[in-house]
Formats: structure tokens, C-alpha cells, sequence
């Protein structure tokens, strides 16, 4: 494997200060990843939120001379509507009655100088993976979390890596008592497809590379 790669601290300090979820291991991890994957084809985020992810996926291709595709609807995942356990009430928008996090990652990608190299897909992640058609360096799936979801992002996406390409996935829990099921679960179909090889795991996040 490659040496880790310094990150652009400016960035670095772009994604602390971020709303969002994500160890800073876990998203040095991810800028590794990415940058060692841009060369086989664009590095696509599901789930980008208000973008600490973003900056660390995104620095990473750029580094490694490709481009950062990220697709979320913006409209929050379910763990994050009103009443929920994240729910981020500055995020809310009352005009539209939903959950709106779309200018905070523009703000964000802004800060860390990465508009010319990041494309923002406003879409649901089926219908984006109708549209994003090309072979793929590196998918990142950190979206909904609900079986349903993640299932659709496994099933719509994994196919898309190109071969030696990174599939990783957050929140992954081997135990139930700590956190969710739904990444775990196609964190395991990925393995038990053979398709992949599973890299060393970095906090909740899995890597794996595409046979």
C-alpha cells in the first residue's frame, strides 16, 4: 500500500471545523483512499451533508489527479428529521418544511478551494447512479442508514468500482448494542460477494478493493 499522504493542512483545518459525523482518522483514511484510486476513474461520496467528508474525499482526488462526484439529496437522512437524534435544527428549512444542508457544503467546498475539482449531484442515490454511468476510482457510501438505503447504494453502486478501486463504507458496528446494522450488512455482502478483498479497517469505516 502506498504511504499516507499529507494532507493540505488548510484543508485539514476546512474539515474539522465542519458539522458532521466523521472521526479525523477515519477521514485521513478516506483522503488516502481517494488518492490512490483517483487514477482509475472519479471518486464518487454518497452522502455529503455539509461536507467534512467532502474535504477529505475530495482533497484526496485531487491529489491523485482525478475529480470528487458528491450525491445526496440534501434533504437529511432519516436520523436526522425533526424529532430525531441528529437532527441539526440550523439546518432546517422552514420555507420548504424539510431539512436543507446543500449551502452548507457549498460553503464548504468553497473554503477548501475544491469547486473546480468537486462535482455536486442534487439526487437521490438511485437516480444519481442512473445518470453516473463511467467506471469508478473509489465509492464512499455514507448515506442513509436504514436497510433500505444502504441496501440500494450496495446494489446501485458497488458494481460501479472499477477493478483495483476502493469500496468503503462508515458506521461500520460488529456489535448491535453499538450502532446501527445497515452498513455492516453490505459491508458483509461486499466481502461475501468475492468481488472484493477487504483492507484493514480504520475506526468504523471499511475499505475494501475491488479483485
Amino acid at each position: 500500500m502506498p504511504p499516507a499522504h499529507r494532507m493540505d493542512p488548510a484543508a485539514l483545518e476546512v474539515a474539522r471545523a465542519c458539522k458532521g459525523f466523521l472521526d479525523e482518522a477515519e477521514g485521513l483514511r478516506l483522503h488516502d483512499l481517494a488518492r490512490q484510486s483517483a487514477p482509475l476513474g472519479p471518486v464518487v461520496e454518497i452522502g455529503s451533508y455539509c461536507g467534512k467528508s467532502s474535504v477529505y474525499v475530495g482533497t484526496g482526488a485531487r491529489a491523485g489527479g482525478g475529480r470528487l462526484i458528491c450525491v445526496d439529496h440534501h434533504r437529511g437522512n432519516e436520523e436526522q428529521q425533526p424529532g430525531e437524534a441528529y437532527h441539526d435544527p440550523d439546518l432546517f428549512d422552514a420555507e420548504a418544511g424539510a431539512m436543507d444542508s446543500l449551502r452548507h457544503l457549498r460553503h464548504t467546498l468553497r473554503a477548501a478551494d475544491l469547486e473546480d475539482t468537486t462535482l455536486v449531484l442534487v439526487a437521490r442515490s438511485a437516480d444519481a447512479a442512473g445518470v453516473v454511468t463511467v467506471p469508478l476510482g473509489m465509492v464512499f457510501i455514507d448515506g442513509g442508514h436504514s436497510f433500505e438505503a444502504a441496501q440500494t447504494d450496495y446494489q446501485r453502486w458497488a458494481g460501479k468500482v472499477a477493478p483495483g478501486g476502493v469500496l468503503a463504507i462508515h458506521d461500520l458496528f460488529d456489535d448491535p448494542n453499538e450502532g446501527g446494522q445497515a452498513p455492516i450488512t453490505i459491508y458483509r455482502h461486499a466481502v461475501a460477494s468475492g468481488l472484493f478483498e477487504e483492507l484493514p479497517r480504520t475506526g468504523t469505516l471499511g475499505a475494501l478493493r475491488r479483485r
